[in-house]
């Protein structure tokens, strides 16, 4: 599988660029209302000046007078510490302030004109206006100039500024941490689909029936229609199983059937032995495909596991009927104890894994010996334990056993496929139980196999 940056990340990632994205704009917008604000502060401050100093313009003796009034200038510096600069003009003739300050825009009388200037090496913002006064033959057009430096207007820009770089900082932090919960919180029932998947047994393929929201529906209908078909891949395999291991079955008694009575005719010790290979290679033959037929019922139930209500030693009790035949042909004698233990499962698959057991018991042991059965509980757990006297479990670790074809290495004279114990486990398994091997410890040899399963 080729693993990329996840989703989430992805998600994450992007809300955060978005994020970072509407920082700097935001930032650039309070930065341009910030600049754009203290101008015009400034602006009606200078605005109010020169409107307050025309205002006591007037004419004596035919003569333009002027009062410098101390508030125009005072507002000037309210707001900040820059340097002011004024000019008063009657025509082209300077009444009073600074000579050399650059002339106004020329306006309508009564207009206030703002300009921005170089004056002695610093940058002002000047406002301008212009009065009629009658003064000696005529009016006489009066021009008030009032400039200020823009350090104070730049300065509470540029604290606008920063306090807004603070702020979009702060924004873009907080709204990445939003992003990641808004991602994890956006993923979650992804997530919580694949945790519903990833609970399931290898064996459950039934639809995944579950809330989810419009955007994943496709892919949960894609999942079940995929999970459908496997099931229905599996359960042609099982169907085919059986029905193989049904069929092969027939003939290979047959075979058997004619090869014992050849073997009773037969004459010659060569004939003889290679009648009894046949016979062997036959059981095996036979054997493997009843517990491949097995091992398909149980992948088969288990999909859908029975509940029922069961006595385990009853259960086991009935085994134990259907093998005495076997165990009395070599003499064998199988010993049941038992008391009362109450469970819930597949009779079917239970009495199957006693069964395979108790075939593995009795085939490995020797004869006129006894295989015992004990049921036990304790706890809310139930324990059929069986020991036999044969050859025991080997030298290797006892869980490989349990593996499909799987057979120790102290067996390999004896008839088996190797799917005994892994029947058992599989079905103990799907019961929530599980397959206890080892020795016996009476100090007589055998095998010692638990069943183990949840009371109920």
């Amino acid at each position: 599988m080729i693993e990329t940056r996840s989703i989430g990340k992805r998600l994450t990632l992007l809300l955060a660029g978005v994020a970072a994205l509407l920082s700097v704009l935001s930032w650039g917008m309070v930065t341009g209302l910030a600049r754009e604000g203290a101008q015009r502060t400034q602006d009606n401050v200078l605005a109010a000046s020169v409107t307050t100093i025309a205002e006591t313009l007037r004419s004596e003796q035919g003569e333009v007078r002027l009062e410098l009034p101390y508030a125009a200038f005072a507002m000037l510096g309210a707001i900040s510490e820059d340097r002011v600069f004024y000019r008063v003009t009657a025509g082209d003739e300077i009444l009073t302030g600074y000579d050399d300050l650059p002339a106004a825009s020329p306006a309508r009388p009564g207009q206030v004109v703002f300009d921005i200037a170089d004056y002695r090496g610093v940058a002002i913002r000047m406002a301008s206006i212009a009065r009629l006064v009658l003064a000696g033959e005529g009016p006489v057009l009066v021009t008030v100039t009032v400039g200020q430096t823009r350090d104070g207007a730049g300065a509470i820009a540029a604290e606008l500024s920063w306090l807004a770089a603070i702020l979009a900082v702060v924004f873009f932090l907080v709204a990445v941490a939003l992003s990641a919960l808004v991602a994890r919180t956006s993923l979650r029932p992804l997530n919580e689909i694949a945790a519903a998947m990833s609970r399931r047994g290898p064996s459950d393929l039934r639809p995944l029936s579950r809330p989810a929201p419009a955007d994943l529906a496709p892919l949960l209908s894609a999942l079940n229609r995929l999970m459908d078909r496997l099931r229905q891949s599996i359960r042609r395999s099982e169907d085919f199983i059986a029905e193989a291991a049904h069929r092969v079955r027939t003939p290979l008694a047959t075979v058997r059937a004619q090869a014992e009575i050849a073997l009773r005719s037969a004459k010659g010790d060569t004939e003889k032995e290679r009648l009894r290979r046949i016979i062997r290679a036959v059981d095996e033959s036979s054997r493997s495909a009843g517990q491949l037929l097995d091992h398909a019922t149980v992948a088969y139930r288990t999909e859908d596991l029975a509940h029922d209500p069961l006595d385990l030693a009853d259960l086991a009790a009935r085994t134990v009927a259907a093998m005495e035949p076997t165990a009395s042909m070599r003499d064998i004698l199988l010993k049941l104890e038992t008391e009362p233990a109450r469970i819930a499962g597949d009779a079917i698959l239970i009495e199957n894994a006693i069964r395979n057991v108790l075939d593995n018991a009795i085939k490995y042991s020797p004869e006129e010996t006894t295989v015992s059965l004990r049921i036990t509980s304790a706890g809310d757990e139930a324990r059929l334990t069986v020991r036999d006297q044969g050859p025991g479990l080997g030298d290797e670790p006892v869980e490989a056993l349990t593996e499909r074809f799987r057979r120790g290495q102290n067996t390999e004279s004896i008839v088996g496929s190797g799917l005994g114990l892994t029947i058992a486990a599989d079905v103990l398994r799907a019961h929530g139980g599980r397959l206890e091997l080892g020795g016996n410890k009476n100090g007589r040899g055998g095998a010692c196999v638990s069943l183990v399963l949840p009371l109920a």
